[in-house]
């Protein structure tokens, strides 16, 4: 899954995806469109429980899941007609899963801002109103040829005429399509229309390094963002790169100056990954201890897939154990002597957390 990284030049997107990188793969310098071919890096989604099932299995290593970051060119009004580098711009989103935009909040007259001045609210209008423009476009053009269709008598495309017409009406109230509220049958009948605006967003408000405590109330104040749906976090990319190459230990003691106990980029790495709507299960032996991403929702034949096709095709049962009452037992002996251990079948839904151990037919 990928997360494309967006925003108005210099305003610190490039500098956020070293950091979540860990790298300097980004070129980061104050000018327009520094960043012109995307920048692609994979994330790891750093859970502490691998450790603790590490250590209770006696593992060798431990392998996380993960999360594919794509840094992209600055956005400029009128992209979606063309200017800047617009429209290579709305063909790079496109290809992602979901939108991280970041925002700049802070003062600093030695970082340019494209439009001369900090307004966050402005700078996401304007990031916001470009592709709803683009999305317009496609859905005027569908639209069209979708009403061909309703009066020549076909009843899906009858069935989607009325849809199409609030989801018109939605974006042209300067409202994201994601945040639209249609059913799953509803959204299934839009989903051809690959819309940039019908993806999950996320905002990283880039604030000053005294301002990383912002609550979320005044950061949707300073934002405009009042949809509970879509998150919103601080980040300071200024403080990120200054820690880049920090231990974790150094890292907590410096972020612990600025009363921050939580890793920022643990925050947004994790909430992107939850915001896709995925989730892991773990397998945990003395080999490695791993987590498997899958679709929430997902039963264990398909949980069972993800490691090999032919472990779904030929799926027997799970073994299946919560995380904590393996680690509390001691291990999976101890573990099914408890009944900690369920065998569950080809309808059990996999729970985030959950430890399987699959069967199936040789």
């Amino acid at each position: 899954m990928k997360v494309g990284i967006v925003g108005l030049p210099n305003v610190g997107k490039s500098t956020l995806f070293n950091a979540l990188t860990k790298s300097y793969a980004a070129e980061a310098a104050n000018f327009p469109f520094c960043t012109i071919e995307p920048n692609v890096g994979i994330v790891n989604v750093n859970d502490p429980r691998l450790e603790e099932l590490r250590k209770t299995v006696n593992g060798v290593k431990i392998v996380p899941a993960n999360v594919e970051f794509v840094d992209i060119a600055g956005l400029v009004e009128g992209a979606s007609k063309g200017e800047g580098l617009g429209n290579k711009f709305l063909s790079h989103i496109r290809q992602v899963d979901a939108i991280l935009q970041v925002v700049r909040a802070f003062d600093d007259s030695n970082v340019h801002h494209v439009s001369g001045s900090v307004n966050p609210k402005r700078d996401i209008e304007i990031i916001n109103t470009e592709l709803i423009i683009a999305d317009l476009e496609t859905l005027e053009r569908r639209i069209g040829d979708n009403a061909k269709k309703a009066r020549s008598g076909d009843k899906e495309a009858a069935a989607r005429a009325p849809i199409y017409e609030s989801l018109k009406t939605h974006l042209e109230s300067g409202k994201l399509a994601v945040t639209l509220g249609l059913n799953e049958e509803e959204k299934a009948h839009i989903s051809d229309l690959f819309l940039l605006t019908n993806k999950p967003f996320i905002y990283a408000v880039n604030v000053a390094e005294d301002k990383l405590l912002t609550s979320e109330a005044d950061l949707r104040a300073i934002t405009g963002i009042t949809d509970a749906n879509i998150p919103v976090l601080p980040v300071s990319a200024k403080i990120e790169m200054e820690m880049l190459e920090f231990s974790e230990e150094d890292r907590a003691a410096f972020l612990a100056d600025y009363g921050v106990t939580t890793n920022p980029m643990d925050v947004i790495i994790s909430t992107c990954y939850h915001l896709l709507g995925l989730q892991y299960y773990f397998t945990a032996g003395e080999i490695e201890v791993r987590a498997w991403t899958i679709h929430q929702g997902w039963r264990a034949p398909q949980a069972a897939g993800v490691i090999h096709t032919d472990f779904e095709k030929k799926f027997i049962k799970a073994d299946t154990v919560n995380w904590k009452d393996l680690v509390e037992s001691g291990g999976w002996a101890p573990a099914r002597e408890k009944g900690k251990v369920r065998m569950e079948g080809k309808e059990y839904i996999v729970q985030d957390g959950d430890v399987m151990l699959f069967k199936f037919w040789a």
